[in-house]
């Protein structure tokens, strides 16, 4: 493996869109799919001075020391993969200086890229407003967007080329869904494995009632309304939060499948009743909700746990 680039550095992350559903109707094909969309992949990476970091299943993070040729790798990527029917490949594109960190790179601006590509269709590449301005190529501006890291607004731009598709529906963020997640100030790093777990839990079907405790302050709720971010598709017609710490969920209106769940730093998610020390977010097909305290909803969360269980 070559030299990975320092400083200023583009990177460019891709994913294929709707991978689940793709492998459950190829069955036995997908593997020849997956290794052809690598190939190609490769190739568009290789003759643009790219460097592979990292693949991971359909995804893949590559680095280039200039923007230009990591925009126009991407638009080459996208144009040799419209060989592969059904496979619709996003693509987000940012420039920064992001750390070197064990064999890759570590950072915000890893995370940003990785949030761009997110926001994308597939088929799309989006840039950040940072690689916009070093390249000479035609853009469409999207306006700003709140990334699911639930930061600052984030301006986008769709990159305009020959032989790539121009018409999309509004990038895959926040303000694109119904939903009222606060603005948060900062990234949340550092909590990757308990957010994996919370959302894991959440989307199981077997699963009605999470509970993750905690200490005080140790993040609960930033915790929780990172994993709502995380979980709006799964809940498209809602995902929100209360306006008042007075907030409750009454045991009438409890759907079916109704999740509960809090945050911790370090223990491993485990059943339990809802404390004053719990932050917590309840889902389900229909509905999405985050709270900072959940004392005031004991009755009603122990009246869902027991319809439920």
């Amino acid at each position: 493996m070559s030299e990975l680039p320092s400083g200023t550095v583009t990177l460019l992350f891709t994913d294929i869109e709707g991978s689940t559903r793709l492998l459950q109707v190829l069955g036995d094909g997908y593997g020849e799919v997956l290794g052809r969309h690598h190939a190609l992949i490769r190739n568009a990476v290789a003759q643009h001075d790219g460097h592979e970091v990292d693949v991971q299943g359909d995804g893949f993070l590559v680095a280039f020391a200039r923007a230009d040729d990591a925009v126009a790798s991407a638009a080459d990527a996208q144009r040799a993969l419209g060989e592969l029917d059904g496979v619709r490949v996003r693509m987000g594109v940012h420039t920064g200086q992001p750390q070197r960190g064990g064999s890759g790179y570590v950072g915000l601006d890893v995370h940003r890229a990785a949030r761009i590509r997110d926001a994308a269709h597939g088929e799309q590449v989006l840039l950040s407003e940072t690689t916009r301005d070093l390249v000479d190529v035609e853009v469409r501006d999207l306006g700003e967007h709140r990334l699911r890291d639930l930061t600052k607004s984030q301006r986008l731009f769709q990159l305009v080329a020959p032989g790539l598709r121009r018409d999309f529906r509004p990038p895959r963020t926040l303000e694109n869904r119904p939903t009222n997640l606060p603005v948060q100030p900062t990234p949340l790093i550092g909590r990757e494995r308990e957010l994996a777990e919370t959302t894991e839990l959440v989307r199981r079907e077997d699963v009605r009632l999470v509970t993750l405790t905690g200490p005080g302050g140790c993040g609960k709720t930033r915790l929780a309304l990172q994993a709502a971010a995380e979980l709006v598709d799964d809940f498209p017609t809602a995902s929100s939060s209360p306006r008042s710490r007075r907030w409750r969920i009454p045991a009438w209106s409890c759907p079916r499948s109704h999740r509960h769940w809090a945050s911790t730093r370090r223990e491993r998610p485990r059943l339990r009743a809802p404390s004053p020390t719990s932050s917590a977010i309840g889902g389900s097909s229909c509905c999405s909700t985050t709270s900072s305290r959940c004392s005031r909803q004991r009755p009603s969360c122990a009246e869902c746990s027991r319809r439920q269980g």
